[in-house]
């Protein structure tokens, strides 16, 4: 939960909802080269990535940035119902905090519509 309440986005979650967050995510190590989440696939889960770094890249676009711990990602493929828009690939060994649909429905889909 210390980990969680440390990332931008979800530091506006009330405790309580933090708390739940906290209890249903998985964490998974991930070892340097190991493709995440890949582009067109179906999106079930949402990231954290708690340490490490990942690439964020594109299909005839290539790279598009290095996410950094503290940042998400897999959200668009959840918050529009749309196939994975980008494949992420962890460049060192990496630790990763993933969530289920439901929880991301129940607990963080109101952040992002916030943003839109």
């Amino acid at each position: 939960m210390t980990e969680l309440s440390r990332v931008g986005l979800l530091s506006s979650l009330p405790g309580e909802a933090l708390t739940r967050l906290a209890e249903r995510m998985v964490r998974e190590d991930v070892p340097a080269g190991r493709t995440i989440v890949a582009e067109g696939e179906t999106g079930e889960r949402f990231y954290v990535l708690l340490s490490g770094m990942a690439t964020v890249a594109q299909a005839g676009r290539g790279a598009r940035s290095v996410l950094r711990p503290g940042e998400t990602f897999g959200e668009v493929a959840l918050a529009m119902g749309v196939p994975r828009t980008a494949t992420v690939t962890a460049m060192l060994p990496s630790v990763v905090a993933s969530c289920d649909r439901a929880t991301f429905d129940e607990l963080l889909r109101p952040l992002f519509a916030d943003d839109e």
